[in-house]
């Protein structure tokens, strides 16, 4: 009997640093990133481009982008493509970012994303970050994360990555309240698993939670293969 497929889920709010810890947390374990938040950013993305109107988006009109969109390995990643093209930037601008949180409400554009996400597991192990990756998508994976931070802090970090600077007290404050507003506008899809493992990271490096999330991967999985061989 072959083993159980390695599945790592790491889910958390906006800017918890979901996506950075998990690549960095996939690189350390030679295994694959799935980061399914930029599959909603494709779709996304593909809806602006149609109709830069968000209240007018409708499940239909929504997926109908989705046969743009294809997921394909990398050298560690999933790289989500546009049209066969890489679109990063593009992913990351701020009219894809004001609108993701509408498609991610959108249950059957949910439900669309979870397949290609459980598809790009099927053949490789996987980190794969999200809000539900632990109880909507891999709710029998290896091992369940919940990342949390304080919502300044979060905001802090966003800011310092994006401006590639130390921000200001006044831009973190505004950035907070954006990260809040996002939150609750997140609420119903970021869920953490029974089972999931809380780790808090206000006052933690990313070197530092990388480090507990892998030993905490290398302890689960070998615990897996042996209630396996048992």
């Amino acid at each position: 009997m072959s083993e159980p497929p390695l599945v790592i889920a790491i889910d958390g709010p906006a800017a918890s640093g979901k996506s950075s810890t998990a690549q960095w947390v996939a690189n350390q374990l030679g295994i694959y990133h799935v980061d399914s938040g930029a599959l909603y950013r494709a779709l996304t993305a593909t809806a602006l481009e149609a109709n830069p109107d968000l209240s007018s988006w409708t499940s239909a009109f929504v997926l109908a982008g989705g046969s743009r969109v294809t997921l394909i390995p990398g050298e560690r990643t999933f790289i989500p493509l546009i049209d066969g093209t890489r679109h990063d930037e593009r992913l990351r601008a701020s009219d894809v970012t004001a609108g993701v949180s509408v498609v991610a409400q959108l249950q059957d554009a949910r439900s669309w994303v979870n397949a290609q996400v459980r598809a790009a597991a099927l053949h490789h192990p996987v980190v794969v970050d999200g809000r539900d990756i632990g109880t909507a998508v891999f709710p029998d994976a290896t091992l369940k994360i919940f990342l949390v931070a304080d919502p300044w802090e979060r905001a802090r970090r966003r800011l310092q990555q994006r401006l590639g600077r130390s921000p200001a007290d006044d831009e973190i404050a505004a950035e907070t309240e954006l990260l809040v507003r996002r939150d609750a506008a997140d609420s119903i899809q970021t869920v953490q698993a029974r089972d999931a493992i809380l780790l808090d990271t206000t006052y933690l490096t990313q070197a530092d939670q990388v480090a507990r999330i892998v030993a905490l991967a290398r302890a689960a999985v070998e615990r897996a293969r042996g209630e396996h061989d048992a």
